[in-house]
């Protein structure tokens, strides 16, 4: 998928990171969410292409990345790491300063690129989250039962990990298949990509890894900023689709306007996937908001 886009490794302390590039123009950078890898921009990433040097890349632990050890506390897989794989990558290819549309885990990874590396990120679109401090604090029974994977997950090993192990594919289709549209919202092809990286070796680990920094380091870190009063200074869009659980269970704008100092979003008649179940809308959001070279 994604004809036309040169194909990259790019390594940062030992971790292959797999990164797609097309395009000219103003720097755009796309980070996917779980458990998907970046084949999720299949629909929008050639357009914005067409105004836009995009820079498409595989989260560590996501795709053809690199999987580390977690190390203690899952360190190895907090977002301050992995937004430091970001910012390498779109430095080595010769950009400073770049724009960031992101979704799901990667939109927390683009989250706290922004808080730790602001002078780097320009603007942000994120799609389909509220930062993740405020929806630990703020979950009820309605987003613990939607979001079963978030507590799944960060259970102690080795039980979630084995569990995916046995079969990817199968945890892939379980977790993207209960959303609102099913699994008829994805291309065959996309669909199949995301259930061979589900099933390469140490996979699970990866992913496990991730929600555990989640649940426990990224939020120190969140708390961190949140007490010394630290906020997304550039300006934030964020979408949600008015039939996923966020925008269902969480005040999405109140928590952003909290959180950002320059907010603006709204929600979109689709689920959670919206790169793939309203790549129109969100093209068109794309457009309106990010800087293009002229």
């Amino acid at each position: 998928m994604l004809d036309g886009f040169r194909t990259l490794q790019i390594e940062r302390d030992t971790v292959p990171l797999r990164v797609r590039v097309a395009g000219e123009g103003t720097a755009l950078l796309l980070l996917h969410g779980h458990p998907q890898t970046h084949a999720m921009w299949h629909c929008v990433a050639p357009q914005l292409a067409e105004r836009f040097t995009v820079v498409a890349m595989d989260l560590r632990g996501y795709g053809d990345s690199g999987r580390p050890p977690a190390g203690e506390g899952s360190a190895a897989y907090a977002k301050r790491e992995m937004a430091l794989d970001a910012l390498h990558v779109m430095r080595t290819l010769g950009h400073d300063r770049f724009q960031v549309l992101a979704h799901d885990r990667g939109a927390r990874v683009a989250h706290r690129l922004a808080l730790d590396h602001a002078a780097a990120v320009e603007r942000l679109l994120l799609l389909d989250i509220a930062p993740t401090l405020a929806m630990y604090r703020g979950t009820g029974e309605a987003f613990a039962r939607a979001y079963w994977h978030w507590f799944f997950l960060i259970q102690p090993p080795p039980l979630p990990e084995a569990l995916i192990a046995a079969d990817g594919a199968r945890y892939v289709r379980s977790v993207m298949g209960a959303r609102h549209a099913g699994l008829a919202a994805f291309d065959p092809r996309a669909l199949a990509e995301y259930e061979r990286c589900a099933d390469i070796p140490s996979t699970a680990d990866s992913i496990c890894a991730d929600y555990r920094a989640s649940a426990g380091i990224d939020l120190v870190h969140d708390q961190a900023d949140v007490d010394a009063g630290r906020r997304v200074v550039q300006p934030l869009r964020v979408l949600w689709g008015e039939h996923g659980a966020v925008g269902r269970c969480f005040d999405v704008p109140a928590l952003w306007r909290e959180a950002a100092t320059d907010f603006t979003g709204r929600s979109l008649p689709c689920g959670h996937y919206i790169a793939e179940e309203a790549p129109e809308l969100l093209l068109d959001e794309a457009f309106r908001f990010f800087r293009s070279t002229p």
